[in-house]
Protein backbone atom coordinates (compact mmCIF):
# COMPACT_ATOMS: atom_id res chain seq x y z
CA UNK A 1 0.00 0.00 0.00
CA UNK A 2 1.39 3.43 -0.95
CA UNK A 3 2.15 6.15 1.57
CA UNK A 4 -0.50 8.33 -0.11
CA UNK A 5 -3.23 5.72 0.37
CA UNK A 6 -2.30 5.38 4.05
CA UNK A 7 -2.30 9.15 4.73
CA UNK A 8 -4.63 10.54 7.38
CA UNK A 9 -7.03 12.13 4.86
CA UNK A 10 -6.55 9.67 2.00
CA UNK A 11 -9.77 9.37 0.02
CA UNK A 12 -11.11 12.75 1.18
CA UNK A 13 -11.89 15.06 -1.73
CA UNK A 14 -11.77 18.82 -1.14
CA UNK A 15 -13.08 21.49 -3.51
CA UNK A 16 -11.30 24.81 -3.00
CA UNK A 17 -12.78 27.97 -4.54
CA UNK A 18 -10.45 30.67 -3.24
CA UNK A 19 -7.60 33.00 -4.07
CA UNK A 20 -4.66 34.66 -2.33
CA UNK A 21 -3.53 33.17 0.98
CA UNK A 22 -5.76 32.11 3.87
CA UNK A 23 -8.09 29.50 2.38
CA UNK A 24 -5.51 28.16 -0.12
CA UNK A 25 -3.10 27.73 2.81
CA UNK A 26 -5.76 25.64 4.58
CA UNK A 27 -6.18 23.59 1.39
CA UNK A 28 -2.42 23.01 1.30
CA UNK A 29 -2.47 21.64 4.85
CA UNK A 30 -5.30 19.29 3.88
CA UNK A 31 -3.23 18.16 0.87
CA UNK A 32 -0.27 17.61 3.22
CA UNK A 33 -2.49 15.19 5.14
CA UNK A 34 -3.35 13.26 1.98
CA UNK A 35 -6.59 14.86 0.81
CA UNK A 36 -7.31 15.22 -2.91
CA UNK A 37 -7.62 19.01 -3.12
CA UNK A 38 -9.09 20.43 -6.32
CA UNK A 39 -8.30 24.10 -6.78
CA UNK A 40 -10.94 26.00 -8.80
CA UNK A 41 -9.56 29.18 -10.34
CA UNK A 42 -10.86 31.79 -12.71
CA UNK A 43 -10.07 30.87 -16.33
CA UNK A 44 -6.94 33.04 -16.55
CA UNK A 45 -5.69 31.93 -13.13
CA UNK A 46 -5.48 33.90 -9.92
CA UNK A 47 -3.17 36.89 -9.77
CA UNK A 48 -1.17 35.38 -6.89
CA UNK A 49 0.37 32.96 -9.40
CA UNK A 50 2.07 35.76 -11.29
CA UNK A 51 4.01 37.47 -8.49
CA UNK A 52 7.42 36.07 -9.48
CA UNK A 53 10.53 37.16 -7.54
CA UNK A 54 11.79 39.55 -10.23
CA UNK A 55 8.62 41.61 -9.90
CA UNK A 56 9.54 42.05 -6.23
CA UNK A 57 13.06 43.23 -7.07
CA UNK A 58 14.98 39.96 -6.62
CA UNK A 59 17.56 38.59 -9.08
CA UNK A 60 15.82 35.25 -9.48
CA UNK A 61 14.31 33.54 -12.52
CA UNK A 62 11.77 31.36 -10.71
CA UNK A 63 8.79 31.51 -13.11
CA UNK A 64 5.96 31.96 -10.61
CA UNK A 65 5.33 33.13 -7.06
CA UNK A 66 7.11 30.92 -4.47
CA UNK A 67 4.43 31.79 -1.86
CA UNK A 68 1.76 30.67 -4.34
CA UNK A 69 3.45 27.27 -4.48
CA UNK A 70 3.69 27.15 -0.69
CA UNK A 71 -0.06 27.70 -0.36
CA UNK A 72 -1.12 25.52 -3.29
CA UNK A 73 1.29 22.59 -3.09
CA UNK A 74 -0.02 19.14 -3.87
CA UNK A 75 -3.34 20.22 -5.40
CA UNK A 76 -5.03 19.65 -8.75
CA UNK A 77 -6.21 22.56 -10.91
CA UNK A 78 -9.22 23.50 -12.98
CA UNK A 79 -10.32 26.89 -14.27
CA UNK A 80 -14.06 27.66 -14.38
CA UNK A 81 -15.91 30.81 -15.40
CA UNK A 82 -18.73 30.80 -12.85
CA UNK A 83 -20.64 33.47 -14.76
CA UNK A 84 -21.53 30.64 -17.20
CA UNK A 85 -24.45 28.41 -16.09
CA UNK A 86 -22.73 25.26 -17.37
CA UNK A 87 -19.64 26.05 -15.28
CA UNK A 88 -21.75 26.49 -12.14
CA UNK A 89 -23.50 23.20 -12.85
CA UNK A 90 -20.15 21.49 -13.36
CA UNK A 91 -18.96 22.79 -10.00
CA UNK A 92 -22.13 21.50 -8.32
CA UNK A 93 -21.54 18.07 -9.85
CA UNK A 94 -17.94 18.14 -8.68
CA UNK A 95 -19.25 18.96 -5.22
CA UNK A 96 -21.38 15.79 -5.15
CA UNK A 97 -18.22 13.69 -4.95
CA UNK A 98 -16.55 15.91 -2.33
CA UNK A 99 -16.50 15.74 1.43
CA UNK A 100 -15.23 19.29 2.00
CA UNK A 101 -15.78 22.62 0.25
CA UNK A 102 -13.68 25.64 1.26
CA UNK A 103 -13.90 29.20 -0.01
CA UNK A 104 -13.13 32.84 0.74
CA UNK A 105 -15.98 34.07 -1.41
CA UNK A 106 -18.04 36.68 0.43
CA UNK A 107 -21.51 35.52 1.59
CA UNK A 108 -23.50 37.63 -0.90
CA UNK A 109 -21.53 36.19 -3.82
CA UNK A 110 -21.94 32.68 -2.47
CA UNK A 111 -25.70 33.15 -2.49
CA UNK A 112 -25.57 34.63 -6.01
CA UNK A 113 -23.88 31.47 -7.33
CA UNK A 114 -25.81 28.99 -5.15
CA UNK A 115 -22.72 28.26 -3.07
CA UNK A 116 -24.01 29.34 0.34
CA UNK A 117 -23.91 26.60 2.94
CA UNK A 118 -27.69 26.31 3.21
CA UNK A 119 -28.07 25.59 -0.51
CA UNK A 120 -25.08 23.25 -0.63
CA UNK A 121 -26.19 21.22 2.38
CA UNK A 122 -29.64 20.80 0.85
CA UNK A 123 -28.01 19.28 -2.20
CA UNK A 124 -25.31 17.32 -0.34
CA UNK A 125 -26.37 16.88 3.32
CA UNK A 126 -23.07 15.30 4.39
CA UNK A 127 -20.86 18.08 2.97
CA UNK A 128 -18.54 19.92 5.35
CA UNK A 129 -18.09 23.53 4.24
CA UNK A 130 -15.58 26.06 5.55
CA UNK A 131 -14.98 29.73 4.82
CA UNK A 132 -12.56 32.45 5.85
CA UNK A 133 -13.65 36.06 5.53
CA UNK A 134 -12.64 39.30 7.18
CA UNK A 135 -15.40 39.49 9.75
CA UNK A 136 -17.35 36.23 9.65
CA UNK A 137 -20.78 35.17 8.49
CA UNK A 138 -23.65 37.42 9.58
CA UNK A 139 -23.58 40.97 10.86
CA UNK A 140 -23.11 44.30 9.13
CA UNK A 141 -19.52 43.59 8.02
CA UNK A 142 -20.15 40.08 6.60
CA UNK A 143 -19.67 41.23 3.00
CA UNK A 144 -16.93 43.73 3.69
CA UNK A 145 -13.78 42.78 1.75
CA UNK A 146 -10.65 42.40 3.85
CA UNK A 147 -7.06 41.20 3.98
CA UNK A 148 -5.22 40.13 7.10
CA UNK A 149 -3.58 43.58 7.15
CA UNK A 150 -6.97 45.21 7.77
CA UNK A 151 -9.05 42.69 9.72
CA UNK A 152 -6.45 40.63 11.62
CA UNK A 153 -3.74 43.25 12.12
CA UNK A 154 -5.29 46.72 12.28
CA UNK A 155 -8.85 46.11 13.57
CA UNK A 156 -7.91 43.47 16.14
CA UNK A 157 -5.73 45.95 18.07
CA UNK A 158 -2.55 44.02 17.28
CA UNK A 159 -1.06 46.70 15.04
CA UNK A 160 -1.32 49.22 17.86
CA UNK A 161 -0.33 46.84 20.65
CA UNK A 162 2.86 45.48 19.08
CA UNK A 163 4.68 48.79 18.82
CA UNK A 164 6.84 50.31 21.52
CA UNK A 165 5.72 53.54 23.15
CA UNK A 166 6.36 56.50 20.86
CA UNK A 167 6.97 54.38 17.76
CA UNK A 168 4.60 54.52 14.73
CA UNK A 169 2.65 51.35 13.87
CA UNK A 170 4.46 49.04 11.46
CA UNK A 171 3.20 46.87 8.62
CA UNK A 172 2.41 43.20 9.06
CA UNK A 173 4.55 40.85 7.02
CA UNK A 174 2.68 39.17 4.13
CA UNK A 175 0.37 36.30 5.00
CA UNK A 176 1.01 36.15 8.75
CA UNK A 177 -2.62 36.45 9.80
CA UNK A 178 -3.73 34.38 6.81
CA UNK A 179 -1.61 31.40 7.79
CA UNK A 180 -2.92 31.55 11.36
CA UNK A 181 -6.49 31.66 10.03
CA UNK A 182 -5.70 28.66 7.79
CA UNK A 183 -4.79 26.56 10.84
CA UNK A 184 -8.03 27.66 12.52
CA UNK A 185 -10.02 26.58 9.47
CA UNK A 186 -8.36 23.16 9.26
CA UNK A 187 -9.01 22.61 12.99
CA UNK A 188 -12.69 23.45 12.54
CA UNK A 189 -13.01 21.28 9.43
CA UNK A 190 -11.52 18.23 11.13
CA UNK A 191 -13.86 18.69 14.09
CA UNK A 192 -16.85 19.12 11.73
CA UNK A 193 -15.88 15.91 9.90
CA UNK A 194 -15.83 14.10 13.23
CA UNK A 195 -19.33 15.40 13.97
CA UNK A 196 -20.50 14.46 10.46
CA UNK A 197 -19.15 10.94 10.91
CA UNK A 198 -21.20 10.61 14.12
CA UNK A 199 -24.43 12.20 12.90
CA UNK A 200 -24.33 11.94 9.10
CA UNK A 201 -25.00 15.67 8.84
CA UNK A 202 -22.56 18.12 7.30
CA UNK A 203 -21.61 21.37 9.02
CA UNK A 204 -20.52 24.89 8.15
CA UNK A 205 -17.23 26.13 9.66
CA UNK A 206 -16.84 29.90 9.83
CA UNK A 207 -13.44 31.54 10.44
CA UNK A 208 -12.77 35.27 10.42
CA UNK A 209 -9.50 37.12 10.13
CA UNK A 210 -10.69 39.44 12.91
CA UNK A 211 -11.32 36.60 15.36
CA UNK A 212 -7.98 35.10 14.39
CA UNK A 213 -6.27 38.38 15.29
CA UNK A 214 -8.13 38.59 18.61
CA UNK A 215 -7.09 35.03 19.41
CA UNK A 216 -3.44 35.73 18.55
CA UNK A 217 -3.62 38.72 20.88
CA UNK A 218 -5.46 36.58 23.42
CA UNK A 219 -3.39 37.39 26.53
CA UNK A 220 -3.88 41.14 26.08
CA UNK A 221 -7.52 40.72 25.07
CA UNK A 222 -8.28 38.58 28.14
CA UNK A 223 -6.58 41.10 30.42
CA UNK A 224 -8.30 44.12 28.87
CA UNK A 225 -11.73 42.46 29.08
CA UNK A 226 -11.27 42.28 32.85
CA UNK A 227 -9.37 45.46 33.74
CA UNK A 228 -11.36 47.65 31.31
CA UNK A 229 -8.42 50.00 30.83
CA UNK A 230 -6.33 50.86 27.75
CA UNK A 231 -3.46 48.51 27.06
CA UNK A 232 -0.07 49.45 28.50
CA UNK A 233 2.39 49.27 25.62
CA UNK A 234 5.88 47.88 25.88
CA UNK A 235 8.61 50.49 26.44
CA UNK A 236 12.01 48.89 26.20
CA UNK A 237 13.74 51.81 27.93
CA UNK A 238 11.46 51.50 30.97
CA UNK A 239 10.39 47.88 30.99
CA UNK A 240 9.78 46.68 34.55
CA UNK A 241 11.72 43.46 33.92
CA UNK A 242 15.09 44.33 32.40
CA UNK A 243 15.76 40.63 31.74
CA UNK A 244 12.70 40.37 29.47
CA UNK A 245 13.77 42.92 26.92
CA UNK A 246 15.67 43.54 23.68
CA UNK A 247 19.17 45.05 23.51
CA UNK A 248 21.42 46.24 20.66
CA UNK A 249 24.85 44.66 20.40
CA UNK A 250 27.93 45.68 18.41
CA UNK A 251 27.61 45.36 14.65
CA UNK A 252 24.08 46.77 14.42
CA UNK A 253 22.51 43.55 15.69
CA UNK A 254 20.05 42.81 18.50
CA UNK A 255 19.40 40.13 21.08
CA UNK A 256 16.22 39.25 22.95
CA UNK A 257 16.33 38.22 26.62
CA UNK A 258 13.32 36.19 27.78
CA UNK A 259 13.71 35.57 31.50
CA UNK A 260 10.13 36.03 32.63
CA UNK A 261 11.10 34.90 36.15
CA UNK A 262 14.30 36.99 36.50
CA UNK A 263 15.13 35.98 40.08
CA UNK A 264 16.01 32.44 38.96
CA UNK A 265 18.59 33.74 36.50
CA UNK A 266 19.94 36.93 38.05
CA UNK A 267 23.17 35.54 39.54
CA UNK A 268 24.25 33.52 36.52
CA UNK A 269 23.14 36.28 34.16
CA UNK A 270 25.44 38.74 35.92
CA UNK A 271 28.22 36.18 35.65
CA UNK A 272 27.60 35.63 31.94
CA UNK A 273 27.86 39.34 31.13
CA UNK A 274 30.82 39.74 33.51
CA UNK A 275 29.06 42.30 35.68
CA UNK A 276 29.32 41.04 39.29
CA UNK A 277 29.00 44.67 40.35
CA UNK A 278 25.34 44.62 39.26
CA UNK A 279 24.68 41.53 41.37
CA UNK A 280 26.16 43.29 44.40
CA UNK A 281 24.45 46.64 43.77
CA UNK A 282 21.75 47.30 46.38
CA UNK A 283 19.55 48.89 43.68
CA UNK A 284 19.20 45.44 42.11
CA UNK A 285 19.31 43.26 45.23
CA UNK A 286 15.98 41.49 44.54
CA UNK A 287 13.22 41.45 41.97
CA UNK A 288 11.11 44.21 43.50
CA UNK A 289 14.02 46.57 43.91
CA UNK A 290 15.27 45.79 40.39
CA UNK A 291 11.83 46.57 39.02
CA UNK A 292 11.76 49.91 40.78
CA UNK A 293 15.16 50.73 39.31
CA UNK A 294 14.66 49.07 35.92
CA UNK A 295 15.33 52.21 33.89
CA UNK A 296 18.83 52.52 35.35
CA UNK A 297 19.47 48.79 34.99
CA UNK A 298 18.39 48.81 31.33
CA UNK A 299 20.80 51.68 30.66
CA UNK A 300 23.62 49.68 32.30
CA UNK A 301 22.79 46.58 30.25
CA UNK A 302 22.63 48.57 27.01
CA UNK A 303 26.17 49.78 27.57
CA UNK A 304 27.40 46.30 28.43
CA UNK A 305 25.77 44.54 25.48
CA UNK A 306 26.90 47.21 23.02
CA UNK A 307 30.54 46.41 23.83
CA UNK A 308 30.50 42.97 22.17
CA UNK A 309 29.18 41.47 18.93
CA UNK A 310 26.50 38.82 18.57
CA UNK A 311 29.20 36.23 17.83
CA UNK A 312 30.96 37.13 21.08
CA UNK A 313 27.80 37.11 23.17
CA UNK A 314 26.42 33.81 21.93
CA UNK A 315 28.86 31.41 23.69
CA UNK A 316 28.72 33.43 26.91
CA UNK A 317 24.92 33.49 27.10
CA UNK A 318 24.55 29.86 25.98
CA UNK A 319 27.06 28.63 28.55
CA UNK A 320 25.14 30.34 31.33
CA UNK A 321 21.92 28.52 30.41
CA UNK A 322 19.83 31.66 30.29
CA UNK A 323 16.84 32.08 27.97
CA UNK A 324 17.66 34.36 25.07
CA UNK A 325 17.70 34.47 21.27
CA UNK A 326 19.49 36.44 18.58
CA UNK A 327 17.19 38.66 16.51
CA UNK A 328 17.81 36.94 13.20
CA UNK A 329 17.24 38.00 9.62
CA UNK A 330 14.94 35.69 7.66
CA UNK A 331 17.81 34.21 5.64
CA UNK A 332 19.67 33.48 8.90
CA UNK A 333 16.57 31.91 10.46
CA UNK A 334 16.28 29.56 7.47
CA UNK A 335 19.83 28.29 7.86
CA UNK A 336 19.46 28.05 11.63
CA UNK A 337 16.28 25.95 11.24
CA UNK A 338 17.41 23.70 8.41
CA UNK A 339 18.56 20.82 10.60
CA UNK A 340 15.20 20.81 12.39
CA UNK A 341 13.33 19.60 9.31
CA UNK A 342 11.46 22.85 8.75
CA UNK A 343 11.85 22.78 4.96
CA UNK A 344 11.36 20.28 2.18
CA UNK A 345 12.10 19.95 -1.50
CA UNK A 346 9.14 19.84 -3.87
CA UNK A 347 8.85 19.75 -7.62
CA UNK A 348 7.90 22.60 -9.96
CA UNK A 349 6.27 21.44 -13.24
CA UNK A 350 8.86 23.24 -15.39
CA UNK A 351 11.54 24.75 -13.13
CA UNK A 352 12.43 21.52 -11.36
CA UNK A 353 12.99 20.99 -7.60
CA UNK A 354 12.90 23.87 -5.13
CA UNK A 355 12.61 24.30 -1.37
CA UNK A 356 9.56 25.42 0.58
CA UNK A 357 8.23 25.12 4.13
CA UNK A 358 7.28 21.80 5.69
CA UNK A 359 3.89 21.45 7.41
CA UNK A 360 3.85 23.22 10.80
CA UNK A 361 3.32 19.98 12.73
CA UNK A 362 4.50 16.38 12.75
CA UNK A 363 2.69 13.12 13.38
CA UNK A 364 4.74 10.32 14.91
CA UNK A 365 5.33 7.52 12.44
CA UNK A 366 3.65 9.37 9.57
CA UNK A 367 5.21 10.98 6.50
CA UNK A 368 3.17 14.11 5.87
CA UNK A 369 3.55 16.92 3.40
CA UNK A 370 2.95 17.27 -0.34
CA UNK A 371 5.90 16.57 -2.62
CA UNK A 372 4.56 18.51 -5.61
CA UNK A 373 4.36 22.24 -6.06
CA UNK A 374 1.23 24.02 -7.20
CA UNK A 375 -0.30 22.59 -10.38
CA UNK A 376 -0.22 24.39 -13.68
CA UNK A 377 -3.46 26.18 -14.45
CA UNK A 378 -6.10 23.80 -15.93
CA UNK A 379 -3.62 20.90 -15.64
CA UNK A 380 -6.24 18.47 -14.36
CA UNK A 381 -9.44 19.90 -15.85
CA UNK A 382 -10.38 16.95 -18.05
CA UNK A 383 -9.74 14.37 -15.34
CA UNK A 384 -11.66 16.35 -12.72
CA UNK A 385 -14.70 16.91 -14.94
CA UNK A 386 -14.67 13.28 -16.06
CA UNK A 387 -14.60 12.12 -12.44
CA UNK A 388 -17.65 14.34 -11.82
CA UNK A 389 -19.52 12.43 -14.51
CA UNK A 390 -19.56 15.04 -17.29
CA UNK A 391 -19.73 13.76 -20.84
CA UNK A 392 -17.04 14.39 -23.42
CA UNK A 393 -19.19 17.05 -25.08
CA UNK A 394 -19.82 18.82 -21.76
CA UNK A 395 -16.12 18.73 -20.98
CA UNK A 396 -15.19 20.20 -24.37
CA UNK A 397 -17.56 23.15 -23.84
CA UNK A 398 -15.86 23.95 -20.54
CA UNK A 399 -12.25 23.19 -21.42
Amino acid sequence: MSAESEAALAGVRVIELAHFVAVPAAGALLADLGADVIKVEQPDGEIYRRGNPRLAGYECDFPESPPFHLDNRGKRSIGLDLTRPEAREALQRMMEGAEIFITNMLPARREKFGLDHTSLLERNPSLVMGAITGYGYGGEAADEPAFDYSACWARSGMMDATRDEGVPPSMLRPGVGDHAAAVNLVTGLLAAMRLRDRTGRGRYVDVSLLQTGLNLLGVDIANTLVVREPLKRHDRKRNANALWNSYPVAGDRWIMLVMIDPNRYWDKFCGAIERPDLRDDERYADGWVRSANSEALIAELEGTFAARSLEEWKPRLDAAGIIWAPVMRVDEAIEDSRARGCFREIQHPTAGPFETLSPPFRIEGEEIGARRGAPELHADARDILGEAGLSDDEIEKLV
